[in-house]
């Protein structure tokens, strides 16, 4: 399967699975497992888009990585920066960052490691396996947010 193919069959996995969580249902509080953080799986309630914060807010913001192409997306959700009892967790608000892996990355690991928390993220970035940008992919949540996080029961 070439990359693009995959590509297109991890988004379309990524919107389905946004699309049955609490990230895509204000108001609904999902238990099962939704975004990893911290290492756990986390469920969530989403609530509300929020602006883009400003300079005087950026940091009450973690950053929520969307991962577009991993080749192992039945296990790979979103990874959250900070998770309850993480001082530095901000309560649920969230920036959305969009991840691909690299073609380096890939060949790396032939199937790639399924990231779950903040510290996954940048080691894989400091190896030039992961690019990561500012923003949601198509389809993918709101690029600013509220979206406390659950206890998976």
């Amino acid at each position: 399967m070439n990359q693009k193919a995959i590509l297109s069959l991890t988004l379309m996995i990524f919107v389905f699975i946004a699309a049955t969580t609490g990230l895509a249902g204000p108001g609904k509080p999902n238990f099962g497992p939704s975004l990893w953080a911290d290492g756990e799986l986390w469920g969530t309630k989403g609530t509300t888009d929020l602006p883009a914060p400003n300079e005087h807010n950026e940091q009450s913001f973690d950053a929520l990585y969307v991962i577009t192409n991993s080749n192992n997306p039945a296990d790979q959700l979103p990874v959250g920066e900070a998770a309850p009892g993480n001082p530095y967790y901000n309560g649920g608000r969230w920036s959305t960052k969009t991840v691909t892996w690299t073609q380096s990355g890939m060949d790396a690991h032939g199937t790639v490691p399924v990231l779950m928390s903040y510290d996954d993220v940048m080691l894989h970035q400091s190896l030039g396996h992961l690019i990561v940008v500012d923003g949601s992919p198509a389809g993918g949540p709101s690029n600013f947010f509220q979206c406390p996080l659950l206890p998976v029961k």
